[in-house]
């Protein structure tokens, strides 16, 4: 039986971890959760959310119902991706501002560590596990050479957005985060949760309401495609493991290209701050990148990142009950 402390408390940390990927493009959550023990844990939990918890409420009370739906998982995990974007969004938008190279570096390191840690745990390649890793590639690597589109203002959208992009979100390898950045729903869902936190300190109850309102309509999107998507996840993970596990992998290399940290602007635009960002962008060898190309500092952030995998893997096999 889990205790609140350090079982539960372990849970969040990795909530927390989540997060943190969730929010920078490029980088998924669902490979934390994948590297730290617990990804068929969260996809079995978020499938047995049903109707029928309901009727187990209903005739043999709530704590018999909490238990059927794995509660106290799903509680602690949410509690600390929850805090770690509320927390975080501005840090790590400041970080990609000013620092892009250390932190795309250092998010490089760390998909690599996730895909040898995954590597691992194909027992059998089969010529279906191999179609599957060669799709994976190819399809993840599309995702991040694809041309961002330009949201539409829109409940509808958001609603869409939050469905497709809380697929990628759970799938090792893809960034639910750049979903959001090829649909253009990023800045609007971001500069969304920046506003809600701000107008709660501030108390601005009309902000509250409007940003409140987008982002429920973007968290609806998010709960219908999460819960529709995981019962297929859990079927794949029961009769094709390996296969699985291989398009897994491919996804997380094909995502490479996405955080790989020195890039050369193709194209840029100008989005709702009158800032200019880029939209197009080329990966190169960091002796043609324009100016200081920071190698060495680069070349450690990613053994950082590397490391941070590795320590997780190990803190997870040391608590995973």
């Amino acid at each position: 039986m889990r205790k609140i402390f350090p079982d539960y408390f372990i849970i969040t940390l990795k909530g927390l971890a989540m997060g943190a990927a969730d929010v920078v493009p490029g980088v998924s959550g669902g490979t934390i959760a994948f590297i730290s023990g617990i990804y068929e844990e969260l996809i079995r939990s978020i499938d047995n959310v049903k109707l029928r918890a309901l009727i187990t409420l209903k005739n043999e009370g709530f704590w018999a119902a909490w238990k059927e739906i794995n509660g106290g998982f799903l509680l602690a995990l949410l509690l600390g991706i929850f805090t770690s974007i509320v927390s975080l969004s501005k840090l790590i938008i400041f970080l990609l501002d000013n620092h892009p190279i250390l932190v795309w570096s250092f998010f490089f390191g760390l998909v690599v560590a996730s895909i040898t840690h995954v590597w691992k745990q194909v027992e059998r390649w089969t010529g279906l596990a191999v179609t599957l890793f060669i799709i994976g590639i190819v399809l993840s690597y599309y995702i991040t050479i694809a041309r961002p589109a330009t949201s539409p203002d829109s409940y509808l959208y958001l609603f869409l957005s939050g469905f497709i992009a809380i697929i990628a979100m759970i799938l090792p390898g893809i960034s639910g985060a750049f979903i959001l950045v090829l649909m253009g729903s990023y800045e609007t869902v971001i500069g969304n949760i920046n506003l809600l936190r701000d107008s709660i300190f501030k108390w601005n109850t009309e902000i509250m309401m409007a940003s409140g309102t987008r982002l429920g309509i973007f968290a609806i999107g998010c709960i219908l495609g999460l819960k529709m998507f995981s019962k297929t996840l859990r079927w794949m993970f029961a009769h094709y493991k390996d296969a699985t596990l291989t398009l897994l992998i491919g996804f997380m290399i094909g995502s490479l290209n996405k955080v790989w940290p020195w890039k050369q602007v193709l194209e840029t635009r100008i989005d709702s701050h009158g800032k200019t960002v880029p939209v197009v962008e080329h990966s190169i060898l960091p002796q043609y990148f324009e100016g200081d190309n920071l190698l060495i500092t680069a070349i450690i952030a990613a053994i950082l990142g590397y490391l941070t995998i590795y320590l997780l893997e190990k803190v997870a096999k040391k608590y995973q009950r």
